[in-house]
């Protein structure tokens, strides 16, 4: 059995003070962000060297992908240096001339395919792809980054710990973990692969345009995706506000069932 580090044996209480106090600095959660992930051996702050993708095989993996939100594509890419295998869902024309509609959402299996209420992934991807439909064009890059780039394993480690009292990012603290290690470079070179030139973003996370921004996506607008706030997941959702910096506006977070 892994031996979990140190830091979980400790009174959570007395560990939680020190970061409450430290969070009172307005910007303690984008140092956070850059400080954990530089700590764990990346000095990305943001990486912006290429990845290697490509598209395997003879026969395109590339396919009509019926769905209740209508008729989309779907195409894989394959990351060499991971062997993870991504997707871009595309509807319409990816020219423009208007801003493409795109909603770059990370694996969440929880979420997208076991329909937990503890996050908002699964009602912003139903989200995405019905506002998608109801424009006629965009594109979901879904990105192979489960649990904020911790895995699967961790992020129910870490789950362990928020059902013990602390909050999602203390969690990845307390585990090792960055707060946040996920990497768009291949978001962007996906987008780039399908000549998308203006974007519209569908997110609620300034960092993650920060990062598309400074990799060249051209993004001309940002559009909030507010979805799926309720009992389970509003304290989740107010760390990532309070102490992450995401977008979301009170009225939302105070409404949910």
């Amino acid at each position: 059995m892994t031996s979990l580090p140190f830091a979980i044996a400790w009174d959570y209480n007395s560990w939680a003070w020190k970061r409450k106090q430290e969070s009172m600095d307005s910007g303690f959660a984008s140092k956070l962000i850059r400080d954990t992930i530089q700590r764990h051996g990346e000095t990305r702050g943001i990486m912006t060297s290429a990845v290697d993708i490509s598209e395997l095989g003879d026969i395109p993996a590339e396919a009509r992908l019926p769905t209740p939100h209508g008729d989309f594509r779907i195409r894989v890419f394959h990351e060499e240096s991971t062997g993870f295998d991504h997707v871009a869902m595309t509807l319409g024309d990816m020219s423009g001339p208007d801003p493409v509609l795109v909603r770059v959402h990370s694996e969440c299996l929880t979420g997208d395919a076991l329909q937990s209420l503890r996050c908002d992934c699964g009602a912003q991807l139903d989200a995405a792809m019905r506002q998608i439909q109801e424009v006629g064009w965009g594109c979901i890059v879904y990105l192979r980054q489960e649990g904020r780039g911790i895995g699967l394993h961790a992020k129910i480690q870490a789950y362990n710990l928020q059902d013990r009292g602390a909050d999602t990012l203390d969690a990845n603290l307390m585990l090792g973990h960055p707060v946040d290690n996920r990497d768009y470079r291949v978001a962007s070179e996906i987008l780039s692969s399908l000549k998308v030139e203006n974007v519209c973003l569908l997110t609620n996370n300034p960092d993650k345009i920060l990062q598309l921004q400074e990799l060249g996506i051209n993004i001309v607008e940002r559009m909030p995706i507010i979805v799926g706030v309720g009992r389970e997941n509003r304290d989740y959702l107010i760390t990532k506000v309070d102490r992450m910096g995401h977008d979301i506006d009170s009225d939302s977070l105070n409404g949910g069932d």
